[in-house]
């Protein structure tokens, strides 16, 4: 990897959302917590989440990550609270897709995504990327079997 690929996909856009995570820390009761840990990398995710209507009613994660993960987190903490399980397993899988196949931007209000696009041919940055999606999504599904 050359040092303007490297510039490339740590454009200042993606420091800059790693640097504001929203909802940081963690719940006082949560419904679920879940962790997750992206292998290659060493990147881990904890999310706790509390669901009403289907819904995420509370958010809160512990990202460890570099910043395409911080990024990815960042992006999601800013529009998870009020999404349904559907809502947030669309967007992991067009996340995905966009990575893997230069598929389509995520849609509203997820499109801050977009951001993350260079990093498609870099794959053993996707795990991270998806940690944060993955980790809520386990974490509602445990959350709505109670």
């Amino acid at each position: 990897m050359s040092d303007s690929d490297l510039i490339q996909l740590y454009s200042k856009q993606i420091l800059a959302l790693a640097a504001d995570i929203p909802h940081l820390g963690q719940l006082d009761a949560p419904q679920a917590r879940v962790k997750k840990r992206a292998p290659l990398c060493g990147s881990t995710v904890t999310v706790d989440v509390v669901v009403k209507d289907g819904r995420v009613a509370q958010f809160a994660q512990n990202v460890k990550a570099c910043a395409l993960g911080q990024a990815s987190a960042s992006i999601l903490g800013r529009h998870v609270i009020g999404r349904s399980l559907d809502d947030l397993t669309a967007t992991r899988d067009a996340l995905a897709a966009m990575l893997k196949d230069d598929g389509p931007t995520p849609p509203p209000p997820f499109e801050g995504f977009e951001v993350l696009r260079p990093a498609r041919d870099f794959k053993n940055r996707h795990a991270s990327i998806l940690l944060a999606l993955e980790a809520t999504l386990e974490a509602m599904t445990q959350a709505q079997a109670l």
